[in-house]
């Protein structure tokens, strides 16, 4: 039972038949071709149907092959955009304490992960890390609401001191996925859309993990009823049959990019499988059992589901947290439930619980001591029971000696 979605990638589960159909008569027509100067039917009708369910104002797209691609096209779509506007200032980029937004150098340099990051900090470019709205600390009796309207204070400091060298804020919207599964409340989201509005700095969404209905909406930034600037797209965007990634942005950057003399303003920026058509079909197929089945509710039921199943590792004496943003839910385990002493990282217990519940039948892949849910959408309520119980006495055998 793949629990994880093979890295969060899997929604409808493997070898589903009508993916399948629509990238084998696919294969029969044009397995690739240049994006450059040349179009097909495929990411024509992807574009199209894209732009559609995505949030208002994200009229145009650019297509790479992997989410760290996507990142690092956003990256220099911010800052050549506001270069084109006469802005050369603008180089900076403000991130989030404890965030993950890929392992090419552009990417790491505004994560914050120091397991990832810490090595390669001398090939870096310098970003600007706030505090995360992350509701783990929250004091006793705070809610989440709460906690993340009082952390917003940092990103408004940070934009007020350095607006104007700052070209975008990226936040992965409600899930910090790498970084421990910490999640806040969508009113964070809903503040720093006005404050970059106010201070003229693009936002970046990096859905890359949480899009496509993983946290109870088909984008997580709908819960704060906003739309960024730039969104970033992929792993379930082909219900991970094949590597594709998306760029969505405003008609106000597209056109800072426009102009009669292609080499003084274009976005020079390119990969060679942009666009693939066979990727295309797949990420057609998997939008297309969003329209013809009711994925969304169904999966609210599959998290309540989860929810209730979870509830009783509540009172378990190691588990300091149970937390859930729709399909995705993490317990966050510790030495001491009072303190929330953390385990000794040596002890690498994570992993014997992976290598336990694989034993019995059940894929997870702990973030160290943080053990997380995020299972493909197909996933039936008595198969969620028994990933849950399996799970349970893994933490049981491997965190309760």
């Amino acid at each position: 039972m793949d629990a994880i979605s093979s890295w969060w990638v899997n929604l409808f589960g493997h070898a589903h038949p009508l993916i399948n159909r629509r990238i084998a008569t696919q294969l029969n027509q044009l397995e690739h071709v240049i994006l450059a100067g040349c179009i097909h039917q495929p990411i024509a009708e992807l574009s199209e149907r894209l732009v559609e369910i995505a949030p208002s104002g994200l009229n145009w797209c650019f297509y790479a092959d992997n989410g760290s691609s996507a990142v690092e096209a956003a990256l220099k779509m911010s800052y050549h955009s506001w270069r084109n506007r006469g802005y050369a200032s603008k180089h900076r980029f403000i991130t989030l304490g404890n965030s993950y937004h890929g392992e090419t150098l552009g990417a790491l340099a505004i994560g914050d992960v120091s397991l990832y990051k810490d090595i390669y900090r001398p090939l870096l470019m310098e970003a600007i890390t706030v505090v995360s709205p992350d509701c783990y600390p929250r004091t006793d009796g705070a809610s989440w609401e709460e906690h993340s309207r009082q952390m917003f204070c940092h990103m408004e400091q940070a934009l007020s001191q350095y607006h104007d060298q700052v070209c975008a804020v990226i936040v992965e919207p409600l899930v910090q996925c790498a970084g421990n599964m910490r999640m806040y409340h969508p009113v964070y989201l809903e503040l720093l859309r006005q404050a970059c509005d106010r201070y003229h700095v693009h936002l970046i969404a990096d859905e890359i993990a949480v899009g496509f209905g993983r946290t109870g909406t088909l984008f997580a930034c709908e819960q704060a009823n906003i739309a960024p600037d730039l969104l970033c797209l992929s792993k379930g965007l082909t219900a991970g049959y094949l590597p594709l990634s998306v760029v969505m942005t405003t008609d106000p950057i597209y056109e800072a990019f426009y102009d009669d003399d292609p080499y003084q303003k274009a976005f020079l920026h390119s990969h060679s499988y942009t666009g693939n058509p066979l990727a295309c079909s797949a990420a057609l197929a998997c939008l297309e059992l969003f329209e013809t089945t009711d994925v969304i509710q169904r999966n609210r039921a599959l998290s309540t589901c989860l929810q209730q199943n979870l509830e009783t590792l509540s009172a378990h004496p190691n588990v300091a947290e149970v937390r859930q943003h729709g399909m995705i839910a993490a317990v966050e385990l510790v030495q001491d439930k009072v303190s929330r002493a953390p385990f000794q990282s040596e002890q690498r217990l994570g992993r014997h619980l992976g290598q336990f519940v694989l034993d019995r039948g059940v894929l997870l892949r702990p973030l160290g001591d943080v053990v997380y849910f995020m299972p493909p959408y197909v996933i039936e309520e008595h198969q969620i029971a028994t990933m849950v119980e399996v799970a349970a006495e893994g933490i049981d055998h491997v965190y309760g000696r």
